[in-house]
């Protein structure tokens, strides 16, 4: 489980390809390597991940093909930085919101607008996104938890505070960058459920 709370950026240090599967070894931040055990989870982008060997304050994840496909890790080159947040704790303050650190699918900026001290960033609305997607709902964007704020029949965007653009990958992010987006769980269940519903009496709430 985690929060949506990027503790800072890691560095990809190294990629080693396999058949079907790919290991990432990754700098971590500064004193996100504190007692760090094999088989943690870390969440890389928002996606979690397996830690399979430690090397200092570099760690390896191996990622399956399906991960690769489904989220932007497989786009990742040597050099390039990830959000990174540890498994949250019970007792720790959520300060974000329940995260699962699985991706539901990718999205991608459509237009960034800087003002002074905030930054607006625009995404395209996925079309197998739109029912879940609400103003002033819960969102995770490359695993950072953030609240909607507009919602257009083709687009969305989110507002960020200056903490958030210096700690995340959304500081210098770049129109066209994919994004792993992650739903808000209970957002998903309760609408599922509504429209599981009136699927199911769709005749008793016809208006005549």
């Amino acid at each position: 489980m985690f929060t949506g709370i990027v503790q800072g950026l890691g560095i990809v240090t190294a990629i080693n390809e396999h058949h079907q599967l790919r290991t990432l070894q990754v700098r971590l931040p500064e004193n996100a390597s504190d007692n760090l055990s094999i088989g943690s989870s870390i969440a890389n982008n928002g996606c979690c991940l397996t830690i399979t060997a430690i090397k200092g304050d570099e760690v390896c994840f191996d990622i399956m093909a399906e991960s690769l496909a489904k989220t932007n890790l497989g786009l990742l080159q040597v050099g390039d930085a990830v959000n990174i947040e540890r498994a949250a704790r019970y007792g720790d303050e959520i300060g974000g919101h329940i995260m699962s650190g699985h991706i539901f699918t990718t999205t991608t900026i459509s237009r960034i607008e800087d003002t002074q001290n905030n930054r607006t960033i625009w995404f395209n609305l996925p079309d197998n996104t739109k029912s879940y997607i609400l103003t002033k709902g819960f969102i995770g964007l490359n695993g950072c938890s953030l609240t909607i704020g507009e919602v257009t029949g083709t687009e969305f965007n989110v507002h960020l505070i200056p903490e958030t653009i210096n700690r995340t990958l959304f500081g210098s992010c770049q129109v066209n960058d994919c994004i792993n987006l992650e739903l808000d769980a209970q957002t998903q269940a309760i609408v599922d459920t509504v429209q599981k519903y009136m699927q199911q009496h769709a005749d008793k709430l016809k208006i005549y």
